[in-house]
Parts: C-alpha cells; sequence; structure tokens
C-alpha cells in the first residue's frame, strides 16, 4: 500500500493550497481517509477526514471554514483544498487511509489508521 501526498509549498498567509494524496495497492472506496498535520515541535494533530462515499466529511475547529476535503473514488485520489492560510498553519501534512467502521470521533484518532503518506510540507509565511 502506497499513499503518496503532494501539493505542499511556500505561501504568502491569506493564500491557497491543495494537496493531494494517490492511493494504490488499496481498494479505496473501503476507506476513510483522513488528512493529519505536525507542526515543528508540536504533535500530530487531526486536520480532516471524509468518509467512504464522500457522504460525510469532519474537521478540526482550527481550519473549519477554511479548509474543503474531497475524494475521487475513480482515481483513488482524496484532496485538501486549503484557502485562507495562517502562518500557524505551517506544518508537514500526512494523509492517512482507515478500514475500520469509524465514528466521527474515532475517525479524528491517529491509531485508527492503517496507512498513511510520506507527508507535504506546507510553509505560510506573514
Amino acid at each position: 500500500v502506497q499513499l503518496q501526498a503532494c501539493g505542499g509549498g511556500l505561501v504568502q498567509a491569506g493564500g491557497s493550497l491543495r494537496l493531494s494524496c494517490a492511493a494504490s495497492g488499496l481498494t479505496f472506496s473501503r476507506y476513510v481517509m483522513g488528512w493529519f498535520r505536525q507542526a515543528p515541535g508540536k504533535e500530530r494533530e487531526f486536520v480532516s477526514a471524509i468518509s467512504r462515499s464522500s457522504g460525510s466529511t469532519y474537521y478540526a475547529d482550527s481550519v473549519k471554514g477554511r479548509f474543503t476535503i474531497s475524494r475521487d473514488n475513480a482515481k483513488n485520489t482524496v484532496y485538501l483544498q486549503m484557502s485562507s492560510l495562517k502562518p500557524e498553519d505551517t506544518a508537514v501534512y500526512y494523509c492517512a487511509a482507515s478500514v475500520n467502521p469509524t465514528t466521527a470521533q474515532r475517525m479524528r484518532v491517529m491509531r485508527e489508521y492503517d496507512y498513511w503518506g510520506q507527508g507535504t510540507q506546507v510553509t505560510v509565511s506573514s
């Protein structure tokens, strides 16, 4: 199984970026997909998750209204559209896949995820 995240970069505050995560080696539509991030010196934290059929999406309070998660099961890809970026959004962003039947609460928990991508750096300058 491989999760390949890309789309990170350097952007000014207020700008936008779109992250992508392409999955291979798994039946993508069976997996809940999530995004987490880890800033320097901090623990990895939940950002967003999306259900198998895109029927439900979940966000951390810190990104609600600014980030949008989506997925294309035909392309085995999950996206994270990030807008109105702030310097505090600077982090390495990781995508993850979970086959577990999860609740909204469990989707926010790292140990619920079976596979992780390598991460993509997002840097927001002030």
